[in-house]
C-alpha cells in the first residue's frame, strides 16, 4: 500500500513537470527594446537596408500596428510593456516617472507592480535574467531585484559610446550566460529623433545602425548555441511626430512588434489588434509562465506554427 501511495506521488510530481514543461515554447527570449521606434520608421525605410531586422520579419511573426499606452511617452510605455498593465493601472504617467502618480492597482513588494521579471522570478526562482538599458527610468520600471545581471550604461546623449560597442555588452553576456529572459535597451533612436526629427535622414540612418546591433545579437544567440531554443522579440515604446511625442496621433502610437525562433510562425502578419502590454504576456507564455489575474494583456496564439 505504501508502495503505491510513493508511486501515486511520484507520477503526479512527473505530470506536473510535463506540464511545465509542455506550457514553454522555448527555453530562452531576448527581447530587443529601441526607444522611440516608429512603424513609420519601418514604412519608410528600404528593408534591404536593414537585413537583420527584415530577416526577423520574413521568418517571424511581425505587426506594424501595435498600440503605445497613452500619454505615447517612454516611462509609461516601458510600465506598461514590463508591468502587463496600462497607465491607470500601474499610475506612471509621465515620461520620465520613476513611481506611480497613483497607488498601483497592485504591489510586488518593492513598490511597483509584479512586472514580467517579478512572476518570472516567482515561477523560475533559479533562473538566469538580466537587463542592460542606456536610460534609467527603465530601470525604475522593470523590477531590477529580481534580475542576475542588471547594467546601466548612461544616458545615451552624453555617453557617445557607439551602437557596436554597446552592443557588445548584449553579447558578451548571451554567450557567457545564456540568459532564460534578457532585455537589451537601446535610447539612441529616441535621442535622434528629438535632436533630429522623427523619419529625418538622421533617423533613418540611426535605424540602420541599429540593425547592425541587432545582427550582433542574433550571432551572439548561435554563438552561444542556444539559437534552436530561443524566441527574439523586438519591441518600441512609441513612435513621433516631428521632434515630440506624447500625443494623440498614429505616428506617436503605432510601433513595430517583431517575435522569431522557436515554434513561431515565418512571414506572419499579425492582423489582430496588439496593445503594449501585450508584450509581457507574450513573454510569459513563450517561457510557460502563468500570468497575474490583473493582467491586461493577451499571449496572441495566432504566431505559434
Amino acid at each position: 500500500m505504501k508502495r503505491l501511495a510513493l508511486l501515486l506521488i511520484a507520477l503526479c510530481c512527473i505530470s506536473a513537470l510535463d506540464s511545465d514543461a509542455a506550457r514553454k515554447k522555448a527555453k530562452h527570449v531576448v527581447m530587443i527594446g529601441i526607444d522611440g521606434w516608429a512603424a513609420e520608421g519601418i514604412r519608410q525605410a528600404d528593408m534591404s537596408e536593414l537585413p537583420n531586422i527584415k530577416f526577423l520579419m520574413d521568418n517571424g511573426s511581425w505587426t506594424l500596428t501595435k498600440r503605445s499606452a497613452m500619454p505615447s511617452a517612454s516611462a509609461i510605455n516601458w510600465a506598461t510593456m514590463f508591468m502587463g498593465i496600462p497607465t491607470e493601472m500601474h499610475g506612471f504617467d509621465k515620461w520620465n516617472s520613476t513611481h506611480g502618480t497613483i497607488p498601483s492597482t497592485s504591489d510586488n513588494g518593492h513598490g511597483i507592480p509584479p512586472t514580467i521579471y517579478t512572476i518570472l522570478r516567482e515561477q523560475f526562482p533559479n533562473a538566469e535574467m538580466g537587463i542592460v538599458y542606456d536610460w534609467n527610468g527603465v530601470g525604475a520600471v522593470c523590477d531590477t531585484n529580481a534580475v542576475n545581471y542588471n547594467y546601466y550604461i548612461g544616458t545615451y546623449g552624453s555617453n557617445n559610446i557607439p551602437v557596436e560597442e554597446y552592443t557588445k555588452l548584449a553579447v558578451n553576456y548571451i554567450k557567457e550566460k545564456k540568459p532564460f529572459f534578457f532585455t537589451f535597451y537601446y535610447g539612441i533612436l529616441d535621442h535622434v529623433g528629438h535632436s533630429k526629427g522623427w523619419y529625418s535622414p538622421e533617423y533613418m540612418e540611426c535605424q540602420r545602425t541599429l540593425d547592425k546591433g541587432v545582427g550582433m545579437i542574433i550571432q551572439a544567440i548561435k554563438d552561444a548555441g542556444i539559437m534552436d531554443d530561443t524566441v527574439i522579440i523586438m519591441s518600441a515604446d512609441h513612435g513621433g511626430k516631428g521632434k515630440g511625442h506624447g500625443k494623440f496621433t498614429l505616428l506617436e502610437l503605432e510601433t513595430p512588434f517583431i517575435v522569431y525562433g522557436k515554434k513561431i510562425k515565418a512571414g506572419y502578419e499579425v492582423t489582430a489588434p496588439m496593445m503594449q502590454y501585450d508584450t509581457a504576456a507574450i513573454i510569459a507564455d513563450i517561457l510557460g509562465a502563468k500570468i497575474p489575474e490583473d493582467w491586461r494583456g493577451k499571449a496572441f496564439k495566432q504566431i505559434y506554427k
